[in-house]
């Protein structure tokens, strides 16, 4: 593995009961750079990422991460490494308040996460970073909502945050503007972009202007397989990638 991939697959193959969802996938993230995933429905997206974070296991193949052999690691093992999976499933609570579930992820980056007798003032050395996290993707003047009263974009955005808190090296970003109203997705995208300074990101995403505006290298599936690989004039003018999506719903 090159010291410039931070994430590699080799023959990376999962199959359920005869189907063959991924089949043969070699992949490279590049340290340092935002990697979209797509395809059309049924190309075995969401098999991968639940393959990269450990929640399924290969059937054969490799996974690679900063150079070490992470194919049978568990998903805590894996997230302590600094790869972390987020817009996955909502990870906050929506009955605390916005500062509260930040705090709560920094607590779990620190191995608390739920000492919830602890008294409040023993986490106030916390409250300055959850407030610094929260200005980075600037929830700082909602710090005393409850998150249950957010809109969806800003709920994404806390998503974010909490994701800040664990710290982590490489990012997987799953569908990060899906289902929001434009003006959302402008500002989870201008999140994304400043969220990926220092760190790496891997997103599945739909929407191809996202896609176009935010990923420096993208990897085309269909069918299970690698149909094309490259910047985005590249993949977006391959004839094949073209004939995958013509008349494609999104999932």
């Amino acid at each position: 593995m090159g010291p410039d991939y931070i994430l590699e697959t080799r023959g990376l193959t999962r199959e359920f009961s005869g189907f063959v969802a991924v089949k043969d996938v070699d992949l490279k993230v590049r340290s340092g750079s935002i990697h979209g995933l797509i395809g059309p429905n049924g190309a075995g997206k969401t098999t991968m990422f639940n393959m990269l974070t450990k929640f399924l296991l290969p059937s054969s193949g490799s996974i690679f991460y900063k150079g070490s052999d992470i194919t049978g690691e568990r998903p805590a093992q894996v997230a302590r490494r600094g790869l972390v999976r987020s817009f996955q499933i909502s990870s906050t609570f929506p009955h605390m308040t916005v500062l509260e579930n930040v705090r709560i992820a920094l607590q779990r980056k620190m191995g608390r996460a739920f000492q919830f007798w602890r008294s409040e003032r023993t986490l106030d050395h916390l409250h300055s970073a959850a407030i610094q996290i929260l200005e980075t993707v600037e929830l700082a003047d909602h710090a005393k909502l409850n998150a249950v009263e957010l809109p969806y974009g800003r709920k994404r955005a806390l998503e974010l945050a909490t994701t800040l808190a664990l710290e982590p090296e490489l990012v997987l970003l799953d569908e990060p503007t899906q289902g929001m109203a434009h003006e959302d997705v402008g500002r989870v995208v201008a999140l994304i972009k400043k969220f990926a300074q220092g760190r790496t990101v891997l997103m599945v995403e739909h929407n191809l202007s996202v896609v176009e505006d935010l990923c420096d290298r993208i990897t085309v599936l269909q069918r299970g397989q690698v149909l094309a690989e490259g910047s985005y004039p590249q993949v977006s003018g391959n004839p094949q990638v073209l004939e995958a999506y013509v008349g494609v719903a999104d999932e």
